[in-house]
């Protein structure tokens, strides 16, 4: 029997509709600028921060255009990362990414297909944010094509968030069995 093939990604045009697991280019989000926020009688001010990001919300949500907020969350490449998380630098570190046992973050493959290569990315569930769905479907047109996560991948995707959002710390947990 002839192994099956399961690809990544796909690449979408901009006319398609947008689903969990798209990756949008240069999404501004909105962050208050804290100090503003707290000092009394000040008027707050936000600072936009561009990310590359991937679609968190469900496909459903968004069809039907159920959400007013979509769901996005940052997308680092694994190299930059490195720079920023010191354990991730070791093969130890990356091995521990690889077997998804490390809450808050989920490791994408690469992507081969010409034009659109990507070395590993790292979805960042710590620094998720909500975008006005409008906002994401002018960003999605004004990029030409855009890259697609695939089932299973997509949906271990949200499984992975799904794991990190439902933690539980016990304050005092069953002894280990010796």
């Amino acid at each position: 029997m002839p192994k099956r093939e399961f690809p990544w990604y796909e690449i979408i045009d901009n006319d398609e509709p947008v689903l969990q697991g798209d990756f949008l280019l240069s999404c501004p989000v909105f962050a208050p600028v804290y100090d503003a926020v707290l000092k009394e009688g000040a008027t707050p001010s936000f600072e936009i921060v561009e990310y590359d990001v991937i679609i968190m919300s469900q496909s459903c949500d968004l069809a039907s255009k159920k959400l007013d907020l979509v769901l996005v969350c940052p997308l680092w490449k694994l190299s930059d990362l490195e720079v920023r998380e010191a354990f991730i630098k070791s093969s130890k570190g990356k091995e521990t990414l690889r077997q998804g046992n490390m809450p808050g973050y989920h490791l994408l493959n690469k992507c081969v297909i010409n034009g659109f290569q990507r070395e590993y990315m790292v979805a960042d569930f710590r620094n998720t944010y909500s975008v006005h769905f409008d906002l994401i479907n002018d960003i999605s047109k004004k990029q030409a094509k855009r890259l697609r996560l695939l089932p299973p991948y997509r949906e271990h995707l949200s499984q992975a968030y799904a794991r990190f959002f439902m933690r539980v710390g016990l304050p005092i947990d069953i002894p280990q069995f010796k």
